[in-house]
């Protein structure tokens, strides 16, 4: 029998602004992958679980992040945000590009989580800025700090630039709503191929065609475009 706890998505920004383009790609990398998980769950009728889906914006931390870098002693606040991110079933992590790497701001929150906390743990990884020339900071930064902290990034990554927002992409180039779209449905299926523990679920002899298949083997199975 499956539990009946939540399952949960976190997203983290590190964007600076207000509006920020950060949190709208976190917002909608959150809602694609609320979509799918909810859709699979309809679809199998094998598990009707609640799908929590929570933000968190480091700029409201960002005092609190720099006097536990200090002091060692983590504010209420930040403290239950790093119990969100590592306890959650799947993260989505979202920074904008300075100096061609991640921010500060995300990388000293980062700096803040043990690194064998998200051993396991399924992640979309994704960065704005103002131009595409920027979009290798997801394999050359982002995917090598995830790759330290044990957590295991999805295939699609995403990157968006100015010129990304409103454009539905060409012959060529996949657009941001149909990266976004992927990315939601590997985070979704990964977070579906694990347990309430964390850990992938292993078929029995009563598993169907419908069975939870572990995230291992769904990465193999995966095509991209």
């Amino acid at each position: 029998m499956f539990a009946t706890t939540p399952l949960r998505v976190v997203a983290v920004s590190a964007g600076l602004s207000q509006p920020s383009s950060t949190r709208l790609l976190a917002d909608r990398l959150a809602a694609a992958t609320r979509e799918r998980l909810t859709a699979e769950q309809d679809r199998t009728g094998r598990d009707d679980r609640d799908v929590e889906v929570r933000v968190i914006e480091l700029r409201d931390l960002a005092v609190d992040i720099a006097n536990h870098l200090v002091s060692g002693f983590p504010s209420a606040g930040l403290r239950e945000a790093i119990d969100a991110v590592t306890e959650a079933d799947g993260l989505i992590a979202v920074t904008p590009v300075f100096t061609a790497s991640y921010s500060g701001l995300f990388k000293s929150f980062f700096d803040l989580i043990d690194h064998t906390a998200l051993t396991g743990k399924p992640v979309v990884i994704a960065a704005t800025g103002g131009t595409a020339r920027h979009s290798l900071v997801l394999e050359h930064a982002l995917r090598p700090l995830f790759a330290y902290l044990r957590a295991v990034t999805v295939p699609t990554s995403v990157y968006a630039a100015s010129e990304d927002w409103g454009s539905s992409g060409d012959e060529y180039t996949e657009g941001l709503p149909s990266r976004i779209r992927r990315a939601g449905d590997e985070l979704a299926s990964a977070v579906l191929g694990r347990t309430v523990s964390g850990a992938s679920r292993a078929l029995g002899l009563d598993d169907g065609e419908d069975a939870v298949v572990p995230f291992e083997q769904q990465l193999a199975d995966l095509r991209l475009d």
